[in-house]
């Protein structure tokens, strides 16, 4: 039985990976598969350089996306996908090994997952985590500082002439193709009902 596939996006800053990470605690890997575009950067010498001299890791070639492709596929057809994470060129963060297990449902969640023409069409659902602008803004820098260790002038620069035009080019076009806009100004606890509910339901109809 074909897996039912989830695509999750939204701007820098929305709440994707927290969204997932409550996801993640409610399902065993077994029945919920997540992969994250994040763990498809290519390297950093391969990246985009602006007039500034400075790295956009922002754009939807920033990424493999045909490795990200073909492992989805993978995943698709029953095999394991192992993969290294990615970690932000944070030289205090030791990467790990990832294993990604088949399962009845896969997410995956990213910047571009609604822009790659040969990802999009493999996604059954697609949901928009949604959030206002400045608040991205504040929960961006908040994440960059404490997790990545990222200076803010740097990470400024970066909101204004990388993560905005990226997000409006490429990933707030594709909010009105969304099944589902979670809105995440204040929580997002409905839609995580509402979605966590369907995945169960998804579930149960695998099982019969």
């Amino acid at each position: 039985m074909r897996p039912y596939i989830i695509g999750i996006t939204g701007g820098s800053g929305s709440g994707k990976t927290t969204f997932i990470h409550r996801i993640r605690e409610q399902f065993s890997p077994e029945e919920v598969c997540i992969v994250s575009q994040d763990d498809y950067y290519l390297p950093r010498d391969e990246q985009h350089t602006d007039e500034r001299g400075e790295k956009n890791f922002d754009l939807p070639e920033s990424f493999d996306k045909k490795a990200f492709r073909i492992d989805l596929q993978r995943l698709m057809t029953g095999e394991t996908v192992v993969r290294q994470e990615y970690t932000f060129n944070n030289p205090l963060a030791t990467p790990k090994t990832l294993s990604f297990l088949p399962a009845p449902v896969i997410i995956v969640e990213g910047l571009f997952v609604f822009h790659y023409k040969k990802i999009a069409p493999l996604l059954n659902l697609k949901v928009f985590i949604n959030a206002k602008e400045n608040l991205k803004v504040i929960r961006r820098i908040y994440r960059d500082q404490v997790e990545r260790n990222y200076p803010i002038e740097n990470m400024l620069y970066k909101y204004q002439h990388h993560v905005l035009p990226s997000y409006e080019h490429f990933i707030q076009p594709y909010k009105d193709d969304a099944d589902l806009v979670i809105n995440n100004n204040a929580h997002f606890e409905q839609g995580l009902a509402v979605l966590t509910g369907f995945i169960k339901g998804k579930l149960t109809e695998a099982q019969n």
